[in-house]
């Protein structure tokens, strides 16, 4: 099963990332912007996503691994169970959230190496 520093692991590779906390959570930020944190349960990640589609189509997918909650309704954000992501799928959320946050030029920077 997947860790916070396995999270934390997978997002070593991207620029500008930085630990910090939200709403007295370990989140990862880029820049100022988080884009992913760990929930009250320390089992459960909350993960950028493109939308609410996107979201959707996660959920549906497997929702054994993906779920959301009411209070994530209108929000382009996905839970995550731990217990239960591949740990390749689980970078490439974390990778593609990054993308979903970080600054045009420094996306484009990070693209062009």
């Amino acid at each position: 099963m997947p860790t916070w520093a396995d999270v934390k692991a997978a997002a070593a590779g991207l620029p500008e990332v930085v630990e910090g906390t939200a709403w007295g959570r370990p989140c990862l930020r880029v820049r100022k912007d988080m884009f992913v944190r760990l929930r009250d349960d320390g089992a459960t990640l909350v993960v950028r996503v493109v939308d609410e589609e996107d979201k959707e189509a996660l959920i549906k997918g497997d929702p054994e691994t993906f779920f959301t909650t009411p209070h994530y309704d209108g929000y382009a954000y996905v839970l995550v169970r731990l217990a239960k992501v591949d740990p390749r799928m689980l970078g490439e959320l974390i990778e593609d959230a990054w993308r979903l946050r970080a600054p045009k030029k420094l996306l484009a920077a990070y693209e062009a190496r």
